[in-house]
């Protein structure tokens, strides 16, 4: 099998938003844009790509996540793809909204360093902004292929590693 290497150098314009009462333990606005720019270098059309990255806590996620999806629990990652029209070059991906909380909570129930399980759910959600998706098994096989080789390719290990134990 060949090794693919994916392109990071993307010159991505980051609006990072904090809506959580302890930011500590959060990842850098540089350790995102690194993260997110390594998912979106992919396939996005935009030299210089904007993107949204609001972290919240677990009742603006819950809110969200009822009001979006019908599921009225908080989760990890929504992502919103911003849908211009067709005329109107606009480089504005989208929004990635994260809970803090339950990203914590995931990377300790599922073994993960706590980098690790930042950096899979920021890579999800822009895989998410691109189009893909994971309802389908085939669908699910290639998103979470694309997660595994982005994130070696920044160095972590393969984040569904404990998921076929």
């Amino acid at each position: 099998m060949t090794e693919q290497r994916f392109p990071t150098e993307l010159e991505l314009q980051l609006d990072m938003q904090l809506a959580v009462d302890k930011e500590n333990d959060l990842p850098s606005e540089d350790e995102l844009i690194k993260w997110a720019s390594a998912a979106l270098a992919l396939r996005t059309e935009h030299e210089e790509p904007e993107l949204t990255i609001r972290i919240v806590d677990e009742a603006e996620s819950q809110e969200l996540n009822s009001e979006y999806r019908g599921k009225d629990k908080p989760t990890n990652v929504l992502s919103f793809p911003f849908e211009a029209p067709a005329h109107v070059p606009i480089p504005l991906l989208g929004d990635l909204i994260v809970c803090k909380q339950v990203v914590e909570r995931e990377a300790v129930e599922q073994d993960k360093t706590l980098t690790a399980h930042w950096a899979h759910m920021i890579i999800h959600g822009c895989l998410h902004l691109l189009g893909y998706d994971h309802l389908e098994d085939e669908e699910a096989e290639e998103m979470e292929g694309i997660e595994r080789a982005v994130m070696s390719e920044l160095g972590f290990e393969d984040p569904y590693k404990n998921d076929e134990a």
